[in-house]
This record gives structure tokens, C-alpha cells and sequence, in this order.
């Protein structure tokens, strides 16, 4: 049986990121573009995928989320980079700058390195059954229940 896995020609593991995915705000100048991200061997049953960007050294009590997508269609095997605002299937959420879509990484000049986890969730479901303003902890407590299975990138970035 093969891995669910995901690569991605933008980001790599453990490594820095570029400053075209990190955001344009904030003090920061980078281009604020979603990073190509592709997925391949999902499990049986596979009904749809979710994409989320999530980044457990924000200084916050609850990390920082800067991307999902859910409800991207079981055909789907990749987001091209630039995707976030322009994809024709999936819902891009709110996420914790406050708008729908992608918002690079961000974190506080002279806060030290943040890791950024993106993750490809396989559901076994069409559509995850959120209000279409749920909040980012909502979705991802839907989609830690819910998922057949996950896959990660890590990257890291420093301001």
C-alpha cells in the first residue's frame, strides 16, 4: 500500500521559506502568494481533500492559521502556486488575519524562526458540514475528526 504524501516545487521541508509566500502587511513585504502544493496516493474512500497552513509559534494561546481549503474535490490532486483567490473548486475560510484565502507567513520582526504546517487532509466526505464562517479552530476540529488521513510540509520562515 502506498503513502498518502504531498510535495510541493514551492516550499520544502524543514527549510526557509521564499518571501513571495510571506505576507504583505504588518511591516512585512513579501507577495502574499499560496505555495504549489500536490498530493498523491490517497486512501480508499477518499471523498475530498482540505489544504491548511497553520503556524504553532505564532505568540498566541492557539498558534496562528493562515490558510484552509476545504471541500476540494476528490479529482484534485494539486493547487497550482498562486491558486488562493482563484480556485474554480473548494472553499477558501477565514483565516486569523480575517479575510478568506491565503495569508503568508508574518511573525513579529526579531521573534526567531516560526514553522509553517502545511497539510493535505484526505475526508471521507463531499463537504465537511461547516457554516461558511466557521472559525479556523471549528475546521480544524472537524477535520482532525474526520480525516482517513494527513500529510505535511513544514517550512520555516524569519523576519
Amino acid at each position: 500500500m502506498s503513502t498518502f504524501t504531498m510535495t510541493s516545487n514551492s516550499i520544502t521541508e524543514g527549510q526557509h521559506h521564499d518571501k513571495r509566500f510571506s505576507f504583505n502587511s504588518f511591516g512585512n513585504d513579501g507577495d502574499n502568494i499560496s505555495p504549489q502544493l500536490a498530493w498523491e496516493n490517497a486512501p480508499q474512500g477518499t471523498k475530498s481533500f482540505a489544504v491548511t497552513c497553520f503556524d504553532p509559534d505564532a505568540p498566541t494561546d492557539c498558534g496562528f492559521w493562515h490558510w484552509q481549503v476545504i471541500n476540494i474535490p476528490a479529482s484534485t490532486h494539486e493547487l497550482a502556486e498562486g491558486a488562493s483567490a482563484n480556485l474554480t473548486a473548494g472553499l477558501e475560510m477565514r483565516n486569523d488575519y480575517g479575510f478568506n484565502g491565503y495569508g503568508g507567513a508574518c511573525p513579529p520582526e526579531g521573534h526567531g524562526v516560526h514553522r509553517y504546517v502545511f497539510t493535505v487532509w484526505a475526508l471521507p466526505c463531499e463537504k465537511l458540514e461547516v457554516p461558511d464562517d466557521a472559525s479556523c479552530a471549528l475546521v480544524s476540529f472537524m477535520l482532525n475528526g474526520t480525516a482517513l488521513a494527513k500529510s505535511t510540509i513544514t517550512a520555516h520562515y524569519q523576519r
